[in-house]
C-alpha cells in the first residue's frame, strides 16, 4: 500500500531554514504528485507546495512563495521542502500526501485531489 514517511521537522528561531522530507512507498500509478500541507493550532489545514513528480512542475501558495522550495529525488522516491526565512506564523504540523493519476496531471495543486497521507511532522519557529 502507498505509504509517505516525513522527516525533519523541530524547532528553530524565526529567520533559520530546515529541510522537510517525505518518502513514498507503494504507488504504483503511472503518474502521480506530491503536496506538502500544514495544520497551524487552532486552524485548518492549507495547502503549501506541490511537485508533479513525471515532469518537475511546481506550484506554491502564495503564503510561501520565494521562501519554501520543493524538490524530488526521484531515484529516493523522495521528496523535499526547503524552509528558509522561517517566521513564527509558520508554525505548524507538516504533512505530505501523494495524488494518483492515469494520465499526467493537468491540474495537481486542488487539495481534494490528495488521498495519501504522511503522519506529519511538527515544526516550531520561536526563539
Amino acid at each position: 500500500q502507498v505509504q509517505l514517511v516525513e522527516s525533519g521537522g523541530g524547532l528553530v528561531q524565526p529567520g533559520g531554514s530546515l529541510r522537510l522530507s517525505c518518502a513514498a512507498s507503494g504507488i504504483l500509478a503511472p503518474y502521480y504528485a506530491i503536496g506538502w500541507f500544514r495544520q497551524a493550532p487552532g486552524k485548518e489545514r492549507e495547502g503549501v507546495s506541490y511537485i508533479s513528480i513525471s515532469d518537475g512542475r511546481t506550484y506554491y501558495e502564495d503564503l510561501v512563495k520565494g521562501r519554501f522550495t520543493i524538490s524530488r529525488a526521484n531515484a529516493k522516491n523522495t521528496v523535499y521542502l526547503d524552509l528558509d526565512t522561517l517566521k513564527p506564523e509558520d508554525t505548524a504540523v507538516y504533512y505530505c500526501a501523494a495524488a494518483t493519476f492515469l494520465e499526467a496531471p493537468t491540474n495537481f495543486v486542488s487539495g481534494y485531489l490528495y488521498d495519501y497521507w504522511g503522519q506529519g511532522t511538527r515544526v516550531t519557529v520561536s526563539s
